[in-house]
């Protein structure tokens, strides 16, 4: 089987800009339903069919011992699309912890995991983050000593209807994500009558990437109801798309160079390029603790060196499809490329003028991949993926020129072979797992929104007020995490987002977070903050996938902070007019945090890791001396 680098990535994000399909000719989506297996009980859910998810059946490759599972398609009772499903894989903490009726004893928290996209399956959550089977690069599988649900009775669950193994019918998709939400609630009053102590157990509500969207709607949607099905105390979202594309992908693009100056190979010049255009481009967002008035949100200010109609320019989708590249050619030699590279140099800096780039308009990270791609080794080795096109297509804007932008050291070329589909598609597998048989289980599919090519719901921010308030009223935690890697969905795109919120009745945070946490091993994993139900967390040397890229930190963050107490970064008023950090504050920690020095590269593993000369990284920290943690890998 041929493994799909572009499928991979969609798990992660999909912007604004990045989530990409055409408007023309957009088929209709397959109609599709949950398969009748033997022994399945008649009327109405209840424990009885309990008997009839529960995964007893050997899963290939997976020979060491796992809790009991369940798994199976359940209804969204939406009327009119009876085969509109949604698709869960469930796991004991312990034996009986999940299927045993509510007592004292039993009313620990549970969690569901749900990955973004839009479109993309959870199971790729569970099976390469944080459940408790992983499939390795060469297909076979491993224990996960970090498995979420060893803190807790936990699902994975694919959804909106039709992703994954999740069903619908061609007129059944969601048309948009307060129908999410709705459908979210009517799995879950579903799955209450099978596990009838899930009613009353406190639930966390946990994801990432394009789940920035969803879990706020389905939030929402909970807190509309008078008698939601569940108890939800907590949610956490890593590396959340619940802003505009331009705050969360476009704004932080100079702290992203600020982070890894590798990207622009520590050049000074282009850094101050950079520099310019987002102050043209009005990124320079300024925070201040407590934040003062709205920020305002950046507008979109498009190339001028080419002609583009006003309904693609309205489409921002199709637009960013359309960004054509001035690339060096990958076979050019090293001489000729540092030749373009001072060719390009004079002709966008020295010929800028004060100007945004007639190129990229305000697309800076469309710039800086670009760049990086052409000029900057390890990327610059890289040769771009050869893509099929049909008619319903995404475009690799970013993948085209630098892959990476979910983790930025990870230069390999091919990626790591992430790739569920053979496991899960395993007839084996299907029938353990009670699957659909009329479908394929796909990574991503282009038609979260039936025939719709892109959401066309509000970004989620515009009601975080309204959604802050009902969590202080309820007592639902919310908790906001980024890695420090992730260019596409940078962390000071979550920083503008809580800055933008009032809650507890003060907007944003009082203080910059900067209070170090170390995990159990004794290093340093991650900076975490505090005030008033609303916990944040910047974890270091960590990208888009923070579960799979540090999963003793995701582990003991999840631990620590959702499921208890832990009140490291907590802001306290012992006193009037005295403020003090559990923890401390440390000054170095405040804003940008410098990554790792080495880049490493490889086909499909790390054979390789490149240093910049020490003289190049010392002369960059005379222009920019970001804090580097002591040891970083």
């Amino acid at each position: 089987m041929v493994y799909n680098t572009g499928a991979w990535s969609r798990i992660l994000a999909f912007s604004s800009f990045l989530y990409l399909v055409t408007t023309q000719d957009v088929p209709t989506p397959p109609s599709s339903y949950p398969h009748d297996y033997p022994g399945k009980p008649s009327g109405d859910f209840g424990p009885q069919w309990q008997k009839y998810f529960k995964v007893n059946d050997k899963l290939p490759n997976v020979t060491f011992p796992i809790t009991q599972s369940y798994a199976g398609n359940l209804p969204v009772n939406r009327a009119g699309h009876p085969n509109d499903t949604l698709f869960f894989w469930g796991f004991e903490k312990s034996p009986g912890s999940l299927s045993a009726p509510l007592t004292t004893s039993n009313g620990q928290p549970w969690g569901i995991w749900l990955n973004g996209g839009p479109g993309s399956s959870s199971l790729y959550g569970l099976l390469f983050e944080n459940g408790p089977i992983n499939i390795n690069p060469d297909y076979s599988a491993s224990s996960n000593n970090h498995s979420w649900n060893k803190l807790a009775d936990y699902f994975w669950v694919d959804q909106p209807v039709g992703v994954g193994y999740a069903t619908a019918d061609e007129t059944g998709y969601a048309p948009d994500e307060d129908q999410i939400g709705k459908d979210f609630m009517g799995f879950l009053s579903n799955l209450v009558k099978v596990f009838p102590s899930l009613a009353q157990r406190p639930l966390q509500l946990t994801g990432e990437s394009y789940a920035g969207q969803y879990i706020p709607y389905i939030l929402k949607a909970y807190f509309d109801m008078p008698k939601p099905p569940v108890k939800i105390t907590n949610i956490l979202i890593g590396d959340g798309t619940y802003t505009t594309g331009q705050v969360f992908e476009l704004a932080p693009s100079l702290s992203v160079l600020e982070t890894y100056p590798q990207i622009i190979g520590y050049d000074v010049d282009v850094y101050n390029y950079f520099k310019e255009q987002n102050k043209l481009c009005k990124f320079d967002i300024n925070l201040t603790y407590p934040q003062h008035g709205l920020i305002p949100d950046p507008g979109i200010i498009y190339p001028t060196q080419r002609n583009f109609s006003l309904s693609m320019k309205v489409d921002r989708f199709n637009f960013a499809s359309s960004l054509k590249r001035r690339s060096v050619e990958p076979e050019i030699s090293l001489a000729k490329r540092e030749a373009a590279r001072q060719e390009w140099k004079r002709e966008v800096i020295d010929q800028g003028n004060g100007t945004i780039n007639p190129w990229y308009g305000c697309f800076l990270i469309n710039m800086y991949t670009d760049y990086a791609y052409n000029y900057t080794f390890p990327w610059n080795i890289t040769t771009p993926p050869v893509f099929d096109v049909s008619v319903h297509v995404y475009l690799k804007v970013l993948e085209l020129k630098f892959s990476k932008v979910y983790n930025i050291p990870d230069a390999l070329n091919p990626e790591e072979n992430l790739d569920a589909s053979v496991f899960l598609n395993n007839p084996r597998v299907r029938t353990a797992l009670h699957a659909p048989t009329v479908k394929d289980w796909q990574l991503s599919i282009d038609f979260p929104f039936g025939t719709n090519p892109y959401d066309p719901s509000p970004e989620a921010i515009n009601f975080f007020n309204a959604l802050a308030t009902n969590a202080t009223k309820k007592n639902v935690g919310i908790h906001l995490i980024s890695g420090n890697n992730d260019a596409l969905v940078a962390h000071f795109g979550t920083e503008v987002a809580i800055q933008n919120t009032t809650f507890g009745g003060i907007q944003g945070f009082t203080r910059q977070p900067s209070t170090p946490w170390n995990t159990s091993d004794g290093k340093f994993a991650a900076v975490v903050h505090q005030e008033r139900g609303w916990t944040y967390a910047l974890f270091y040397d960590a990208g888009h996938m923070i579960p799979r890229n540090k999963p003793l930190a995701a582990y003991e963050f999840f631990r620590d902070f959702v499921l208890g107490k832990g009140n490291i970064g907590t802001v306290t008023s012992p006193k009037p007019g005295i403020t003090t950090v559990v923890g401390g504050e440390d000054p170095k920690l405040k804003g940008v945090i410098r990554g790792a020095d080495p880049i490493y590269y490889g086909s499909g593993a790390t054979q390789s890791t490149y240093v910049f000369p020490a003289a190049t990284r010392a002369a960059w920290k005379k222009v920019n001396n970001a804090y580097q943690p002591t040891g970083s890998p």
